[in-house]
C-alpha cells in the first residue's frame, strides 16, 4: 500500500462559506499562503446562499466546537468557495496539511470566510477551533484533530477518515461481541493512540501485520491487521490509498 507511480493521490478539499467573499481575493490568498499545489475551484465558486449547507455542516460537526455564532454563519452565508490541494505525494502530505491550516486561518481573518468544512474527511470545526489548530499546525496532534474524523460507526466497526491527508493509513477497530456504548471513550482513546503512532514516521515503519498493540504495558493487548481500503472506491474523496490498520482483541 505504499506509493507507486500512477497511484491514486489524496485530494484535499475545503468547502468555505462566507459573507461577501471575492473570488479574486480568495484565489490570491490561497496561492500566496498555500503554494503551487493549492487552487480555488473557480467553476464551483458561488456568490449565492446554498440551502444545502446547514444540513451538510450538521452532518460534519464531530465535536462541540460549533457555537451559536458558527451556526448563524452557516445559515446566513452568501457565498461558497472550494479550495483544493491536489497531486499530494505521501512524503509531502503532512506539510500540505499544515499549509492548508494556514490557508484556513487566512480565509477567516482576511477573506470573509465564516465557516469551513473539510470535504476530504467530512469534518467541520467552529471558527475558533480552526484558528487554534492553525496556530499549532506544526504539531501532529493538531493535524490529526484538524483533518481526521473519528469515531465513525460502521456496523460493528469503528473507524477513522482523513489519515490519507497526512500520508498514513486510517484505523479500524473491531471490538468483537456486542458493542458496549459505555466503552466508547476507551475505544476512541485506543484509536487516537494508534493514529498518533502512525504519524510518528520511525515508529510507523516498524509496525508489522499480526503484531500486538497496547497503550500501556498493563493495558489490554490488540492485534494489528493491515488491510486495503475497500470501504470507498478509489475515485472517492474519502479513499485511502495507504489502506487501514485494523485492531481486534488479542
Amino acid at each position: 500500500m505504499d506509493d507507486q507511480d500512477g497511484a491514486v493521490q489524496p485530494l484535499h478539499v475545503l468547502c468555505v462559506l462566507g459573507s461577501g467573499m471575492d473570488p479574486d481575493l480568495v484565489e490570491s490568498a490561497v496561492r500566496a499562503i498555500g503554494g503551487p499545489f493549492f487552487a480555488l475551484d473557480r467553476d464551483e465558486f458561488s456568490a449565492e446562499h446554498d440551502p444545502r449547507m446547514p444540513g451538510a455542516f450538521e452532518a460534519s460537526v464531530a465535536d462541540l466546537s460549533f457555537t451559536e455564532a458558527d451556526w448563524e454563519a452557516v445559515a446566513e452565508h452568501d457565498s461558497v468557495a472550494y479550495v483544493l490541494a491536489k497531486g499530494v505525494h505521501r512524503e509531502h502530505a503532512a506539510h500540505i496539511s499544515e499549509r492548508m491550516l494556514a490557508v484556513v486561518a487566512e480565509l477567516f481573518e482576511r477573506c470573509g470566510a465564516t465557516a469551513v468544512k473539510c470535504e476530504s474527511s467530512g469534518l467541520a470545526h467552529g471558527r475558533e477551533t480552526w484558528l487554534t489548530l492553525a496556530a499549532a499546525a506544526d504539531e501532529p496532534v493538531a493535524l490529526r484533530q484538524a483533518w481526521v474524523k473519528r469515531p465513525i460507526v460502521d456496523g460493528d466497526v469503528l473507524h477513522t477518515c482523513g489519515m490519507h491527508l497526512l500520508g498514513a493509513p486510517d484505523v479500524e477497530l473491531a471490538p468483537g461481541g456486542e458493542r458496549d456504548v459505555d466503552r466508547l471513550g476507551e475505544w476512541v482513546e485506543l484509536i487516537d493512540g494508534l493514529t498518533g503512532y502512525l504519524l510518528t514516521e520511525a515508529r510507523a515503519a516498524e509496525i508489522r501485520d499480526g503484531e500486538g498493540f497496547r497503550l500501556a504495558e498493563d493495558a489490554p493487548r490488540w492485534v494489528l491487521r493491515q488491510q486495503s481500503c475497500e470501504r470507498y472506491p478509489d475515485d472517492d474523496i474519502f479513499f485511502n490509498p495507504y489502506g487501514y490498520w485494523r485492531l481486534t482483541p488479542a
